[in-house]
């Protein structure tokens, strides 16, 4: 009786959640132990934190120039199709699904288990069986909430905005205190330089860079945002500034309680932290913290399907996975899609190898996103955007992720080598499928008996009304 169609439901406050949302997760509570061990000192750490939230800034002002040049959502995939062409394009979707989504959500998700798990059985490590139980358990929950409403998906991201903004709160506070009493032991010799090693910086960054990750997600939902050209800006700056410097303040925290073998010998920082100050909330911080993983997990579900739907609309993925409930008005085979893959690594996975292995794949396309902004405009000079950064913001943001991506080869050869194989692996299908469209005749033909009977059990059909 109605349009079917993506409703306008992401208000200012809505987006800034989102954002909030996605970045303030697991990482800055299991980051800092990657940063630590690959920096070499608590000084260089810190460097790198701030490096990696002024790095974020570059990357949040590039992609909300781009979110008011290009109308359409879906984030990393839609800006690098339409400026840099088809074939990276569908490389980064390749990778984004078998590899870098999948990876991240699985990363999240072994968080949220161990976090909410830990005060059951301190001061003894949760068991690994019961950990993954767990995380695949709040994993499937959030899959459920997003196929059934986007406006609750987007109330529960706002709820859970708040809450991670508590448990940073919590943490920083007795942090703050302690260092004001004089606890400032722990930063002797900060800037320690025999245990610095120039190689594993790159690895450094891709956790600390893992942290504040998120700064991008309203650029996926940018068809559903209200006044887009307005909001994307203003979300995105106030966002990562709030982010950057609760993350500087909480690392402080963090080091002003735990000394440096303390941090590397934690599963979980931030339990060791609430164990060490603030024992009267042993069992509190470890469920916010969860909640926090949980917020993410549904930031990342949230836009990750967006970018299925417009991939799918733009021909370069099955096309059932553009469609739309016929009632719920969500893209429920977009958000169902990820279910196999990420329950596969949340079973087989550990949290910092993966954190590896998606990271060199997601900053290579970032750094080209950024890159096709500076092509985009000397391609389109004439074209009028309602926020506009200076050049050498998108050059300098692509240069470091690409030096990044590169160093990293030296840094991880294994993990990065698996990454880049499985980006190189979507060529041969790119050439076969969707260039020459060899084998489309039997593809086509197999698509559209299990496109029609899947869209009949799940009740989805094509978007009616454009929305960009």
């Amino acid at each position: 009786e109605e349009a079917i169609f993506l409703r306008k439901k992401i208000t200012l406050l809505r987006a800034f959640s989102l954002l909030i949302g996605s970045m303030v997760g697991s990482g800055i509570f299991i980051s800092p132990k990657g940063v630590l061990k690959n920096s070499g000192s608590v000084g260089f750490s810190l460097v790198v934190w701030f490096a990696c939230g002024l790095l974020s800034m570059f990357g949040a002002l590039c992609y909300a120039e781009l979110g008011t040049r290009i109308t359409k959502s879906g984030g990393h995939y839609i800006y690098i199709l339409e400026t840099l062409g088809p074939l990276p394009s569908f490389l980064f979707l390749w990778a984004e699904f078998f590899a870098i989504r999948p990876a991240n959500s699985a990363v999240v998700s072994l968080a949220f288990g161990r976090y909410l798990l830990e005060p059951f059985f301190a001061p003894c490590a949760a068991p690994v069986p019961a950990v993954k139980l767990v995380s695949l358990l709040g994993y499937y929950m959030v899959l459920t909430l997003n196929s059934w409403s986007v406006t609750w998906s987007a109330r529960l991201q706002t709820a859970l905005s708040v809450v991670k903004l508590l448990a940073l709160a919590l943490i920083i506070v007795p942090g703050m205190m302690l260092l004001a009493q004089g606890h400032t032991e722990n930063f002797q010799d900060a800037f320690d330089r025999q245990s610095l090693v120039l190689d594993k910086l790159p690895l450094a960054f891709y956790a600390g860079m893992f942290a504040y990750s998120g700064w991008f997600q309203a650029s996926f939902v940018r068809e559903e945002l209200v006044r887009p050209e307005r909001n994307i800006p203003l979300a995105v700056i106030i966002s990562v500034i709030t982010v950057i410097v609760g993350y500087m303040l909480t690392n402080v925290s963090y080091y002003t309680v735990l000394g440096t073998q303390d941090v590397l010998a934690s599963p979980a920082v931030a339990v060791s932290f609430v164990q060490r100050a603030f024992k009267s909330l042993i069992s509190v911080v470890p469920v916010l913290v969860a909640l926090s993983c949980f917020g993410t997990m549904n930031g990342g579900i949230f836009t990750f399907s967006r970018t299925l739907f417009v991939a799918s609309r733009e021909g370069q993925w099955p096309p059932l996975f553009s469609m739309i409930h016929i009632r719920r008005h969500t893209p429920l085979p977009a958000v169902m899609l990820m279910f196999p893959l990420v329950t596969a690594m949340v079973c087989v996975g550990d949290i910092y190898h993966l954190m590896n292995f998606f990271s060199f794949s997601r900053w290579l396309f970032i750094g080209l996103a950024t890159l096709g902004l500076v092509v985009h405009r000397h391609r389109h000079p004439e074209l009028h955007s309602p926020f506009k950064v200076p050049l050498f913001v998108p050059v300098s943001f692509t240069i470091i992720c690409l030096f990044t991506v590169a160093m990293s080869f030296y840094s991880d050869p294994v993990s990065i080598s698996i990454g880049c194989t499985m980006v190189l692996s979507g060529f041969p299908v790119y050439y076969l499928i969707i260039h020459r469209q060899i084998f489309l005749p039997f593809f086509s033909t197999l698509s559209d008996y299990l496109t029609h009977k899947l869209q009949l059990l799940l009740e989805v059909v094509q978007q009616e009304i454009k929305t960009y």
